[in-house]
């Protein structure tokens, strides 16, 4: 059981291990949008838009229906914006941290001057 867990969320990041991906879903956390309005936004080619959209609608992050000529895709489950929510959390701790460290060494070097 746990190595099916680790196939599932090893498969789940490896889904998103794309910015354009992550884009897209960023783009969907507040509801669903066609594929024209996130080629539109994103700035990119239909055919990759195309190609990104199949990988995450391949791994279940994103959903899509039909209306008449237009394909509108929306986020399976809010939990999957949460883990980006947590990522850009975990960035940000880690960037002030980064930060805090240059300052200090900034500080020392200054001092040893």
């Amino acid at each position: 059981m746990e190595d099916a867990l680790r196939r599932f969320k090893a498969d789940f990041f490896q889904a998103l291990a794309h910015p354009t991906r992550i884009a897209i879903v960023e783009q969907l956390r507040d509801g669903e949008l066609s594929a024209g309005t996130l080629i539109e936004r994103l700035g990119i080619e239909q055919a990759n838009a195309s190609q990104h959209l199949s990988v995450l609608r391949a791994k279940n992050i994103v959903v899509n229906r039909k209306s008449g000529n237009q394909v509108f895709y929306s986020v399976r489950d809010p939990l999957i914006v949460e883990v980006l929510d947590i990522m850009r959390r975990y960035f940000h701790a880690h960037l002030a941290e980064a930060f805090a460290t240059l300052k200090a060494l900034d500080k020392a070097d200054k001092k040893n001057k």
